[in-house]
């Protein structure tokens, strides 16, 4: 017996150790470069959007973030939020198509914003801010390719393609803004008030199986009082019986 349960408690040092070894690796790992928010309807104009970018090295700084645009559907103009630290250059390409925006058509589109001069340190992350002009209305999704440069000369490639649904998700996935169609919002706000009317429907018929469920307590109520009072009735007749027969026996 003793060398039964000896042997569990040799094991479990290094298996907690490896458990740990793994958990301190998947932890980084799982940290991607992402847009935020991940989704938007089609076609809007003036949103602001963040690539959060985390420092997934344990010794080496993020000193440049290359974001690369998606030119099969381009998005017409790009406004930099400065950070401090960070110097950022919007880089432009002419199209072949114009895009037709609200403001009139353009001939140019943002192929590319990078970010030089800063750092972000090992454990911690970084918001980096645009504002989109006109987010593309034939699009149900836009990835935005980066390259995240370390200080010792790393470099790392989101651009793989997200899965789709049910797929693995890749090892370095792009960052990637979902677009939604223009009434999807409304359709929702609609969706919710029919959710809201169901509720209310769904709350009457509970409290009208609530009354009914009161009127059957009260009956099998009322019905248990008449027995309990008859059994009180039953007993006090055999105390009687019994005291009675007590004295003739004496």
């Amino acid at each position: 017996m003793r060398k039964l349960i000896s042997v569990p408690r040799r094991l479990a040092v290094p298996v907690a150790l490896g458990a740990g070894a793994v958990l301190l690796l998947a932890g980084p790992a799982s940290a991607h470069v992402t847009v935020q928010p991940d989704s938007a309807a089609a076609g809007a104009a003036d949103q602001a959007f963040a690539f959060r970018v985390p420092n997934e090295s344990d010794t080496a700084s993020t000193v440049k973030v290359d974001v690369y645009f998606p030119t099969d559907h381009p998005i017409a103009s790009a406004l930099v939020e400065s950070v401090p630290g960070w110097t950022s250059e919007v880089k432009t390409t002419k199209l072949a198509t114009p895009i037709q925006t609200d403001d009139g058509p353009v001939t140019e589109a943002v192929s590319e914003i990078v970010w030089t001069g800063g750092k972000i340190a090992p454990g911690e992350y970084q918001d980096f801010t645009v504002d989109f002009g006109q987010l593309p209305k034939d699009a149900k999704q836009l990835a935005f390719k980066t390259l995240q440069t370390y200080s010792d000369g790393s470099v790392v490639r989101w651009i793989d393609t997200p899965a789709g649904s049910g797929g693995t998700e890749p090892q370095h996935p792009a960052p990637t803004l979902n677009l939604t169609a223009a009434g999807a919002n409304a359709d929702s706000a609609d969706a919710k008030g029919a959710a809201g009317a169901t509720g209310g429907t769904q709350t009457a018929a509970s409290s009208d199986t609530g009354d009914s469920s009161d009127t059957a307590a009260r009956v099998l109520g009322g019905v248990g009082v008449v027995v309990g009072l008859g059994g009180v009735a039953l007993g006090f007749l055999g105390w009687r019986r019994g005291g009675r027969g007590g004295q003739g026996a004496a």
